[in-house]
C-alpha cells in the first residue's frame, strides 16, 4: 500500500514540525517540509515534540513548492487545507493517492499555492465563528486520521 504524504508548507514553529514528525512516525504517513524552515533540526522544541521519534518517521524536504510539486507528478490529487472554502474534509473522499497540504502557522496557505492549477481542491475543517485557526500539528492530525480511517487504518495494530 502506498503511505499518506502530507505537507508543510514553510512551518515556522519547531514544535509543531517535531509534532508532525511523531505524527508521522504513528502512522506511517510520509511528512513533507517545503523550505525555507524558520528553524534548524537541532532545535530544542522540535526535537522535544518529536522525542525519539525522528528515526521512525519519513520525512522528505524540498526545496520549493514547485520541487513538492515536481516530485509528486501531475498524477496525484493535492488537497490544499483552507479556511477559505466552503468544502469540508469530512465530506471527502481520501484515497491513498492523495496529498494533504498545510500552510505555514501565522497565515496559512498563499493565494499563489491556493489558485495553483496543480491544487485539485481545498478543503476545510470546521471550526467555531470567530476563531483564527488550529493549531497546525493538531489540524494535520485530524485530516490524515481521517484519510486513514477511510483507508481502514490499514498496517496498524488492532485495537482488542
Amino acid at each position: 500500500m502506498r503511505v499518506l504524504d502530507f505537507i508543510f508548507h514553510e512551518p515556522k514553529i519547531p514544535g509543531n514540525t517535531g509534532n508532525a514528525i511523531r505524527l508521522a512516525a504513528c502512522t506511517g504517513a510520509r511528512l513533507h517540509l517545503v523550505e525555507p524552515l524558520a528553524f534548524n533540526f537541532n532545535d530544542a522544541h522540535l526535537k522535544r515534540a518529536g522525542l525519539d521519534y525522528h528515526d521512525l518517521a519519513d520525512l522528505v524536504i524540498h526545496a520549493s513548492w514547485e520541487a513538492a510539486k515536481e516530485y509528486f507528478g501531475p498524477e496525484r490529487r493535492i488537497l490544499a487545507f483552507t479556511g477559505h472554502t466552503p468544502h469540508s474534509y469530512a465530506d471527502e473522499v481520501y484515497t491513498n493517492n492523495d496529498v494533504l497540504l498545510f500552510g505555514t502557522e501565522p497565515t496559512g496557505l498563499p493565494d499563489s499555492i491556493l489558485n495553483d492549477p496543480r491544487i485539485t481542491k481545498k478543503l476545510r475543517i470546521p471550526m467555531l465563528e470567530g476563531r483564527r485557526s488550529l493549531n497546525l500539528a493538531n489540524a494535520a492530525s485530524i485530516a490524515l486520521y481521517e484519510a486513514w480511517r477511510q483507508m481502514g487504518f490499514a498496517d496498524s495494530v488492532a485495537l482488542s
